[in-house]
Order: structure tokens, then C-alpha cells, then sequence
């Protein structure tokens, strides 16, 4: 039987990328096994989606703790008890503390809707539009303490048409989203993609994102 890697998965929205996710493992495309799905308020649609599904689910209220320090520390230590190998950032919308995050060097992911180093934090598609981009896109990176400021493994890229508005630029990227962070996650999985002091993939560190076709 193939090995599953065990994946935990952190939203504070709809959590459709999850939903990718469950979807890909579900076709047998995604050989992974989910140990848990927290969130930072209770109300997601990521939580909902999580328990439809049969995954353990978890929701802190960040309000109920001295620092944000405690709550990540406390939020990331129930990811860690669950046993979870990687932890994907699917919409996960707090900042978190720089030594919670460290502990987990090369074990997180984050999906972005940009083509980073372009419009790290909020905003990305309105932002795209005000620069006059002809492209936007989607990265997945690695997780460090500086915001989407990991080492980006691969992007999704969508043209910008004349009109496109922000709601056009979020419905057309968000389906490329959903096929590269099952990619990103397939291929951690199969062990091509690992982290050594850096990604590395097929045995060669990585220079530069990959494509969805690469992967």
C-alpha cells in the first residue's frame, strides 16, 4: 500500500483550497491522509468542509489569549499533536509568530494569490489591476517568519484581460489554485519536492518556481 503523507491544513475562510485538497485525495490523485484542520474563527467554511469529510477539526479564538505568541503557539502545537508531517496554509489569514513558524522550517506551505515577490499580503488582485499587470497568478512557497516571503516552488499564471475587474481576476485564478496546491502537496508526497536548508527538487535544489506542468 503507498505510503500516505500525513498533512494537517490551517483556513479562516470557505476554505475552498481544502476542498481541493479533499477533492484530489478522494480521486486518488493525492496520497495523503488529513490529521486535522484548525482555524482561527469557528464560523469558517473550511471547518464545515473538514468535518463533511470526516477530518478531526479544531477552532481557537484568538481573543482568548495573552499574545498572539500563546495562540500560535497553542494553535501550532495541536497541529503538531495531531501528527501531522506538513502543514498547509489554505487560506490562513493571521500573521504568525517568527519562532512558532521556525519550528516549522521546511514542513509549511502557503498558497498566495500572486505571483511573488509581487503583492505579498492583501489585496493582490486590486493591486494587479492598479499596476497595469498583463499577468497575474498564484505561488505556493514555503513558509518563513517574513510574510509570503518563503521560497516560492511554484506559480500558476492567468493573463489580464482589458475589463477584467478583481471579482473576474479572483474566479479566474481561483481555479488555478486549485490545481497547483494539490500539485505542490503530490509532489511533496512522492518525495520529488523536500526541503534541504532550501527546496529541492528531483535531487537539484531549486532555482526557480516551477510551473503546473512541471510538477
Amino acid at each position: 500500500m503507498e505510503r500516505r503523507l500525513r498533512i494537517a491544513a490551517l483556513a479562516s475562510g470557505r476554505g475552498s483550497n481544502l476542498a481541493a485538497l479533499i477533492a484530489a485525495r478522494d480521486a486518488g490523485r493525492l496520497p495523503v491522509e488529513f490529521t486535522l484542520v484548525g482555524s482561527d474563527k469557528a464560523q469558517a467554511g473550511a471547518l464545515r468542509i473538514a468535518a463533511a469529510a470526516g477530518i478531526p477539526t479544531i477552532a481557537l479564538n484568538p481573543k482568548d489569549y495573552p499574545t498572539r505568541a500563546d495562540f500560535d503557539a497553542e494553535l501550532f502545537g495541536q497541529v503538531a499533536r495531531s501528527g501531522a508531517e506538513l502543514l498547509v496554509l489554505a487560506g490562513y489569514m493571521r500573521i504568525v509568530d517568527a519562532a512558532v513558524v521556525d519550528a516549522w522550517e521546511g514542513r509549511a506551505i502557503n498558497v498566495h494569490p500572486s505571483l511573488l515577490p509581487k503583492y505579498r499580503g492583501l489585496h493582490t488582485h486590486r493591486r494587479c489591476l492598479e499596476a497595469g499587470d498583463v499577468e497575474h497568478g498564484a505561488s505556493v512557497h514555503f513558509v518563513t517568519a517574513e510574510l509570503d516571503g518563503g521560497p516560492v516552488v511554484a506559480q500558476a499564471r492567468i493573463p489580464v484581460h482589458p475589463g477584467d475587474t478583481e471579482a473576474d481576476l479572483a474566479e479566474r485564478l481561483l481555479v488555478e489554485e486549485h490545481l497547483l496546491l494539490p500539485a505542490v502537496v503530490r509532489a511533496i508526497a512522492s518525495g520529488r519536492l523536500r526541503w534541504n536548508r532550501g527546496p529541492v527538487f528531483d535531487g537539484a535544489p531549486l532555482t526557480q518556481p516551477l510551473a503546473l506542468t512541471d510538477l
